[in-house]
């Protein structure tokens, strides 16, 4: 075997620089050379595909914020039962994303992909034409689904499409969109709401959604599920400290990020004392910073996959800390926000790429259980978030996010060690 080996090397050599093209997945597609790696041409078509699902998910998750007022007296019902419109698809992206790998395991991941998609565009067209807060309700639940499931499959199918080296920069073309449609999300919907309502609002981003659906089955290779070990259940994994410690870091990352995150439109009308105007430059600033974030973290990721996870949350501590002492001066708390903007949107690329390498035998599963994970610390750091600001000042949530942040790097520490050790 050993006499053999350097002449079949040779000779596969020799007929992968002659012939063009690889077989992924049982598709034929051409494919370009980067450095040692072969990456499909196709796959990247793909991913931008998968990245534009996002941005509609997000923004459809979130165009609510801008339009409660007349949602609620188009229905008929209080602003605060509009407000429920955001929780409930939270709460559908949880569930869905704790069941989706088992309730898909025998599924091309292709046709799955597609589905939540086709989901998506279902929930916008129900929102848009629904009659009674009810209907409104289930196509908001339908959008939860749909959040939860894509998100659910998208590192695992990343990672089928590119080499190991080329996953981060995959999650940051998907996490890039997720920072766009963040960032405008609000202040578009409020804008189209004026001149269209609030139905013609939900419905523009049903054609972006129906654009994706057909880019991505188009682009999408045939994705056979691959079998898992173990049990369907996501909690199994973590039975695994490297999964546990990491989780934990996960949590108590996003729990601080928007326990702050989701009061800022308050701080900086009351504290900084900012114009409207001022404030929509503000979020716009921070989510290209998150742009930016995310295409400087994923070169960096390949060799300082630790480092990055440790110091992101460490930073943001460090500005949440910063915004309670220098809030008052408009100069330097647009600077620590165009700051937070750069690392908290880079941060699930790196967790994500975390997930991809310590999870890689079981991606799918991993990726729910870190859905899940991040739409309960969301809900959680908001809402003990809301109950200090209105209790005991904002201060007190800007304090209560840089103490999580704060343990989400030690954990972030403790994972980085055990790698180590392993």
């Amino acid at each position: 075997m050993s006499r053999l080996a350097p002449a079949y090397i040779h000779a596969m050599t020799k007929q992968a620089l002659i012939q063009p093209e690889i077989r992924h997945d049982d598709i034929t597609v051409a494919v370009q050379r980067t450095g040692t790696s072969t990456v499909p041409i196709a796959a990247w078509g793909a991913i931008t595909s998968m990245a534009l699902c996002v941005a509609v998910l997000i923004a459809s998750e979130f165009l609510p914020v801008s339009l409660l007022s007349p949602i609620a007296t188009d229905l008929g019902v209080t602003e605060g039962h509009a407000g429920q419109a955001i929780s409930i698809s939270g709460v559908f992206a949880v569930l869905t994303s704790v069941f989706v790998a088992g309730l898909t395991r025998r599924l091309d991941r292709r046709l799955v992909l597609a589905s939540f998609s086709l989901i998506l565009v279902i929930s916008g067209t129900i929102v848009t034409f629904a009659p009674t807060y009810l209907v409104l309700m289930i196509g908001r639940a339908l959008l939860g689904i749909a959040i939860g499931g894509f998100w659910s499959m998208s590192t695992s199918i990343v990672m089928r499409l590119v080499p190991e080296d080329s996953v981060p920069k995959g999650l940051a073309m998907l996490n890039a969109g997720n920072a766009i449609a963040a960032t405008i999300a609000a202040p578009l919907g409020s804008l189209l709401g004026s001149y269209i309502g609030w139905r013609g609002a939900f419905f523009a981003v049903v054609p972006l959604a129906l654009l994706a659906l057909v880019w991505q089955w188009m682009s999408l290779p045939s994705l056979p599920p691959r079998r898992s070990k173990g049990s369907s259940s996501v909690f199994r994994l973590l039975l695994r400290p490297p999964v546990a410690i990491g989780m934990a870091s996960i949590m108590l990352l996003f729990m601080g990020q928007f326990a702050l995150f989701t009061y800022l439109r308050p701080f900086l009308e009351t504290v900084t004392a900012v114009s409207i105007s001022t404030l929509s430059l503000l979020l716009l600033l921070m989510g290209l910073a998150g742009v930016v974030g995310t295409t400087i973290v994923s070169r960096l990721l390949q060799k300082r996959l630790f480092v990055i996870l440790a110091a992101i949350p460490l930073i943001m501590a460090v500005i949440a800390v910063a915004l309670i002492a220098f809030g008052s001066s408009s100069t330097i708390t647009a600077a620590l926000l165009i700051g937070w903007g750069l690392f908290s949107t880079a941060a699930p690329v790196g967790w994500g790429t975390w997930l991809s390498r310590t999870m890689a035998d079981d991606a799918e599963a991993g990726g729910g259980l870190q859905v899940a994970i991040i739409q309960l610390a969301i809900t959680l750091g908001a809402s003990i978030g809301g109950v200090l600001f209105d209790g005991y000042g904002w201060w007190t949530t800007f304090l209560f996010s840089a103490a999580l942040l704060v343990g989400s790097f030690f954990f972030a520490i403790a994972a980085w060690r055990l790698s180590t050790r392993r």
